[in-house]
């Protein structure tokens, strides 16, 4: 394998959408995953009506919810929609459907791929118990995550981080919570998402706002207060990068978090990287697409910012950011589709 058309460095959700929108147009497509199963990662499987749950088969849906119970320090509402506001779903389930419509499309998805250098010219590989070898390529497309090796080599920093903690407890729950306790957490917030026979029990935080230290901390503490002693149980901890600069370098493309897509205030992420990982494909098939759909994702993204700055002023402040957000969506004036990083 001396030369790929279009190289992808990560397997997650972006990265499969865009070598699947490649190779179903004829495009040579080479995916290199590090690890050695596709799909998984730390993540509370979370997605929505508006983003993405009409586009996924319903199998792999495992519990719908249109009712969302939203917590702060003064308030508890209850936010109903027609159709489902958020379902969960497996990582692993997700990632093994997208392989799959990915190779049977024509991509080649290569696990156990370990990146070690990259040039303008080829990356270095080493294809599991291989010798490295190197690849040269048309386009490089960097979807290799928070600490994105694409990202370091086009010389981009990552300033504006955040911490996802999450534990899987075994059984079950009938309703999704947020907590939005600024006591606890500022303006990231916890949650409870029920799956199909566990609950995805955790926290997220601008990294501004709170160290990951600290936010463990306050995770167990109010695990506890809500029932759940998540004391003895191994836990994952996930950087959340939402420092975009932008998709489109040249030959060399960044998508989802690699492109730093992430919502700063929810940590929401699987959405901004299918949606980015199609628009990196229609950018590569025309050169003159101007991609809308990145542009509206970015705006959305600093609309997020703007809360986590104003709130990051100080506590007072933050909890009545919080208290007036909660408010409005009790009223209906705003609806919880604001807090999503679909337009």
């Amino acid at each position: 394998m001396n030369k790929v058309e279009n190289i992808i460095i990560g397997a997650g959700p972006g990265g499969l959408a865009c070598a699947r929108h490649l190779a179903e147009q004829g495009r040579e497509v080479l995916v290199l995953e590090r690890k050695e199963v596709i799909g998984p990662k730390v993540c509370a499987g979370g997605i929505t009506w508006s983003g993405l749950l009409k586009t996924v088969p319903e199998s792999l849906l495992q519990r719908s919810f249109a009712t969302q119970h939203v917590h702060t320090n003064l308030q508890h509402i209850r936010v109903r929609e027609k159709d489902p506001i958020i379902a969960t779903i497996s990582r692993k389930d997700l990632g093994q459907w997208m392989a799959r419509a990915a190779s049977k499309a024509g991509a080649l998805v290569q696990t156990g791929a370990r990146v070690s250098s990259i040039t303008k010219q080829h990356v270095t590989v080493r294809l599991q118990n291989q010798p490295e070898q190197c690849i040269a390529y048309d386009n490089l497309i960097g979807a290799d995550g928070s600490t994105s090796l694409v990202r370091h080599f086009l010389g981009l920093t990552s300033d504006k981080m955040g911490t996802g903690i999450n534990y899987m407890v075994s059984g079950r729950a009938e309703r999704m919570e947020w907590h939005l306790n600024t006591r606890l957490f500022r303006s990231g917030y916890a949650w409870i998402f029920p799956h199909k026979n566990v609950i995805s029990i955790g926290a997220f935080s601008d990294l501004a706002n709170m160290r990951p230290a600290a936010l463990k901390e306050k995770l167990l503490l109010w695990a506890g207060q809500q029932g759940y002693d998540l004391r003895s149980m191994q836990g994952q901890a996930a950087l959340v990068n939402s420092d975009f600069q932008g998709c489109f370098f040249g030959r060399t493309y960044l998508i989802g978090d690699a492109a730093g897509l992430a919502s700063g205030l929810t940590g929401e992420g699987i959405y901004p990287a299918i949606i980015s990982g199609q628009a990196v494909a229609r950018r590569i098939l025309d050169p003159g697409y101007e991609a809308p759909e990145i542009d509206a994702m970015a705006r959305k993204q600093q609309q997020h910012r703007r809360v986590i700055e104003l709130s990051a002023r100080s506590p007072l402040l933050c909890s009545l950011l919080m208290e007036w957000l909660v408010l409005l969506l009790r009223f209906r004036v705003i609806r919880f589709h604001a807090l999503e990083m679909a337009p």
